[in-house]
């Protein structure tokens, strides 16, 4: 490990301390370290660093030279940082200073210990795969940034009357969910807004994506499974002649009309699995699956 990036939320800094940790460690190691512009500027206003530091500001600052980046937030900061990896093969291990951290996995007391293990090769890289949305007419906040690693969000807006949303499955159709809205999303977004609307609980390498309904009034929607080679077509009516479509944190609104296409997009996020982490670990510890008493006696 020569070089790497470090991404962080620009408008506040709530882990001073577990950046200066992290820049010691790496530092001492003699890993060239890159910042992301709008976070080092805070980070440089808050005299939070001894020396200067090289930036990154795009997706196009950064190249496959870089061998990881470390995202330092919560999983809505990893969402971030993957505007900025997209396909270039950049893994990702995010050091969590949020809540829940599904995504970042790195508790802030084990930066020398992931550090080590990062050096020693300790690792596993896991594949996640993304959803990717084309409009007709085209949305041209969609233009770039066109692509979800949690789920696409179809919803309501400025109004308390439900939608229809027309689906189709591979051309055919399935169904027009009568609801809030719609979640289409991975299996890395399914312990996200799919699974407060009832949707299931995926491993990262399922080779599938979930339909959620949300608050729908067809009361036997159920959500729904389906390969993640599917292509997805969606319609939506609304009395409010307008409709929002969200990707993971980015937020649109679109007019009544847009045709909606979502299919597996063409590459892959990587995200490092250290030594010690998995998966199951991680469900049982946020989702509190092992605090049941029954369990004290086995």
């Amino acid at each position: 490990m020569k070089k790497v990036a470090i991404y962080g939320q620009s408008y506040t800094i709530s882990a001073e301390k577990e950046i200066k940790i992290l820049l010691s460690i790496l530092e001492k190691n003699n890993i060239v370290v890159f910042f992301e512009k709008d976070f080092y500027n805070l980070l440089l206003e808050n005299n939070s660093l001894s020396k200067k530091y090289p930036t990154y500001a795009h997706f196009n600052d950064l190249s496959n030279t870089f061998d990881l980046l470390f995202s330092i937030g919560g999983d809505g900061t990893i969402l971030r940082a993957v505007t900025y990896v997209r396909d270039l093969d950049i893994p990702i291990l995010g050091i969590n200073t949020g809540r829940l951290g599904f995504l970042a996995t790195v508790q802030k007391d084990q930066i020398q210990e992931a550090v080590t293990l990062l050096l020693a090769k300790e690792y596993t890289i896991q594949e996640r795969s993304l959803l990717q949305i084309t409009t007709s007419p085209q949305a041209s906040e969609f233009i770039e940034l066109d692509f979800a690693l949690n789920e696409i969000t179809i919803a309501r807006r400025n109004t308390t009357s439900m939608i229809g949303v027309k689906t189709y499955l591979n051309n055919e159709y399935l169904t027009n969910y009568w609801a809030d809205g719609l979640i289409i999303s991975t299996p890395t977004g399914s312990t996200g807004y799919s699974l407060s609307c009832n949707g299931p609980v995926m491993l990262p390498n399922s080779k599938s994506f979930v339909i959620t309904p949300i608050a729908p009034h067809n009361l036997n929607a159920r959500p729904m499974v389906i390969p993640d080679d599917t292509f997805i077509e969606l319609e939506v009516s609304s009395r409010e002649k307008d409709y929002l479509i969200s990707l993971d944190s980015r937020i649109t609104t679109v007019c009544e009309g847009t045709k909606i296409s979502i299919q597996k997009a063409d590459f892959t996020i990587k995200s490092i699995l250290l030594t010690g982490q998995s998966h199951l670990k991680t469900l049982r510890g946020k989702l509190l699956w092992g605090e049941d008493t029954r369990n004290d006696s086995l």
